[in-house]
């Protein structure tokens, strides 16, 4: 008995001693699989919770019946808030069916979080330069949502080049629908394929980034581990597809932790002193969920944008008849 006592304490030292030597000798973290960031949590904290940045399970299942109750009575229409603001215009484009985000507030740390943004603590975007403000005018003055000359000048997403909302990033923001992403990790690169408009992302490890010249539809992504965390840095944008009015120079950091098996931390900080007047921080959870990730085939069958053009020109015929 003393011996087989001594045996099991002699094979539990042995397990330990395997066991830290392999928390010393960690590789990089498992990030692979399957992952969504769908949540009913805005960007910006709403002025319902103005003063809170995290809200208790009743409160937050109270907002979640709301936000449900207010996206049902929408079902049919063809201009309510949240459709319209998906780029719907009244044209019946989308409806509830559409309409995937999540049905909860972002938990992180076990609280429910009212806001996208962790910094600044209010849960707002900082404010805009003078300069950002006059840039973004002269964008939409020469590439806005009411010009109809040609294919170019419609927006990336409804032209199926990229996906709206930075749902592909960075900041890989949660969208309307189809927020799911899936991670490979090779020794050389971490890809990210984003399921809105089938949007591939490629992080060189341990790189450079390219010559500043050379711009990106998602930026010019290099990437290293910093323990248990895939660090990625993000420049070079392109400012036709930069996010929310940033210029070509905005600097984003993402960090993705996996804290747990169905869990990855994501925190962003983005950085533009051409556009905003500090950086501000995004924090929320991407989840376990299962695949694959479908083809999200939008330019084979955009025969909507044909019609888009042959509408202008019909109306131009029009008033040139007048």
């Amino acid at each position: 008995m003393t011996q087989r006592f001594l045996a099991s304490v002699g094979a539990a030292a042995v397990l330990l001693a395997v066991s830290a030597a392999a928390q010393t000798k960690a590789g990089p973290p498992d990030l692979q699989g399957f992952w969504t960031n769908a949540t009913i949590t805005t960007m910006e904290r709403p002025a319902a919770f103005a003063a809170k940045p995290t809200i208790t399970a009743e409160e937050a299942k109270q907002y979640a019946q709301k936000a449900e109750k207010e996206l049902n009575a929408q079902d049919g229409q063809s201009d309510g808030p949240l459709i319209a603001a998906a780029g719907s215009s009244g044209t019946g484009g989308y409806n509830v069916l559409f309409v995937d985000r999540g049905s909860e507030l972002a938990k992180v740390d076990g609280q429910y979080r009212t806001s996208l943004i962790v910094d600044p603590p209010d849960g707002k975007t900082p404010p805009m330069t003078p300069e950002a403000r006059q840039r973004q005018q002269e964008r939409f003055r020469r590439g806005g949502f009411n010009r109809y000359d040609s294919v170019k000048d419609r927006p990336t997403s409804e032209r199926c080049l990229i996906g709206f909302g930075s749902t592909s990033g960075p900041p890989m923001m949660p969208v309307l629908y189809n927020n799911t992403y899936q991670i490979v990790q090779t020794p050389d690169a971490v890809m990210i394929m984003v399921e809105m408009v089938h949007d591939v992302r490629v992080v060189r490890l341990n790189g450079k980034h390219e010559p500043s010249n050379i711009k990106r539809w998602l930026g010019d992504s290099i990437g290293h581990y910093e323990g248990d965390t895939l660090v990625v840095d993000t420049t070079n944008f392109r400012e036709d597809n930069a996010f929310r009015g940033a210029s070509s120079e905005a600097h984003i950091i993402e960090r993705f932790r996996r804290i747990n098996a169905t869990t990855i931390l994501y925190r962003v900080t983005v950085d533009d002193p051409n556009t905003w007047t500090k950086p501000f921080t995004m924090e929320y959870p991407f989840s376990l969920t299962p695949g694959p990730v479908y083809e999200y085939a939008c330019h084979e069958g955009n025969y909507a944008m044909p019609d888009i053009l042959g509408g202008a020109r019909k109306l131009e015929s029009q008033s040139t008849k007048k």
